[in-house]
């Protein structure tokens, strides 16, 4: 049987409601608040009526993209607390969140200078991502893997300045370098008042070797080369990460 016409129109419509957020998405990112939503409209394949009918305003397609991106970011601390430990999820979601912001100053920008923000759907989103930072920073807590006596909001303001730090770092792999250093302040095992020092051998920093890219512990090997992830996944990740570094210039 064939859909009704009335289903082909919403599933037609829903198609370019995602297309047009993730034009925008782009424009934002690549052009800034100013971007025409013409510009957005050519580059989502659709006509400006389209774009005006799914979001009446700027400000408006502008909230919706900000609540697809923190409602993803949700969906990726789900995954990771499914997935892996409870230490390994912490810190790897943390690294997804600093990785996945990076390159969104504009729309940030809009958040922090704008008296209007944020809005009420926004603010829904924010309260949906705090929580379930809260339950990955409380069970990482439990597992003994990171320091009692820092709180979620110390972990937002931490990430948010370690995305800073990243974005204002010319070369993309020191940036990254920098996050892990500063993230690695919030496990149990390090204190950042006994003087102790940082070590940065094979990607682990502090006593013992750990994933590079989600930071999991790794065991020692008798033979051979240490390793330098935990699993395949990682392994693949990271290749795909240097694979997109070497096509991207330096910032000025």
């Amino acid at each position: 049987m064939t859909a009704p016409p009335r289903d082909v129109g919403r599933a037609d419509a829903r198609r370019n409601r995602t297309k047009v957020l993730a034009a925008a998405s782009r424009a934002f990112d690549e052009q800034g608040l100013d971007v025409s939503i013409g510009v957005i409209a050519r580059q989502a394949g659709v006509g400006a009526g389209t774009v005006h009918r799914h979001f009446p305003s700027k400000d408006i397609l502008l909230e919706a993209v900000l609540v697809q991106q923190i409602d993803n970011q949700v969906e990726a601390a789900r995954r990771w607390a499914a997935r892996t430990d409870p230490v390994a999820a912490f810190f790897g979601f943390l690294l997804e969140v600093v990785d996945t912001s990076h390159g969104r100053k504009h729309a940030c920008d809009a958040l922090t200078t704008e008296s209007s923000w944020p809005r009420p759907g926004l603010a829904a989103s924010a309260r949906r991502f705090r929580q379930a930072l809260d339950e990955l920073l409380r069970a990482a807590q439990r597992a003994g893997g990171v320091r009692t006596d820092v709180s979620t909001d110390d972990v937002a303001a931490l990430t948010v300045g370690c995305a800073t730090m990243w974005a204002a770092h010319r070369d993309r792999n020191g940036g990254h370098r920098m996050v892990r250093l500063a993230l690695e302040s919030l496990r149990s095992s390090v204190s950042v008042t006994e003087g102790r020092v940082f070590r940065d051998g094979h990607g682990a920093l502090g006593t013992a070797p750990r994933c590079e890219e989600c930071g999991a512990r790794l065991e020692a090997r008798p033979t051979g080369r240490p390793a330098r992830y935990c699993g395949a996944a990682c392994r693949q990740r990271a290749h795909r990460r240097r694979a997109g570094t070497a096509a991207v210039q330096p910032e000025c």
